[in-house]
């Protein structure tokens, strides 16, 4: 059984000279998925709860300056 020699003599490896044979080189990017689960679109608009929530937090904002302006303007 000979020995392999993972780290060959470059002067005799012709893989050294800067080309390289199609199918030598190693991919680019692992094969492997990144683990991030099955692509699920995004459902349309926003839910009615946070809606409707924000609505009146903006309406409640809108009357508490409206009654500033009213009391300063007294």
């Amino acid at each position: 059984m000979g020995t392999y020699n993972p780290d060959p003599d470059p002067r005799q490896d012709p893989r050294s000279s800067g080309t390289t044979q199609p199918g030598e080189t190693p991919p680019a990017e692992s094969s492997t998925s990144s683990g991030a689960g099955p692509y699920r679109p995004l459902k349309r608009g926003w839910a009615k709860g946070p809606l409707v929530a924000i609505v009146i937090v903006a309406v409640l904002v809108a009357l508490f300056f409206l009654v500033y302006a009213i009391v300063l303007a007294a």
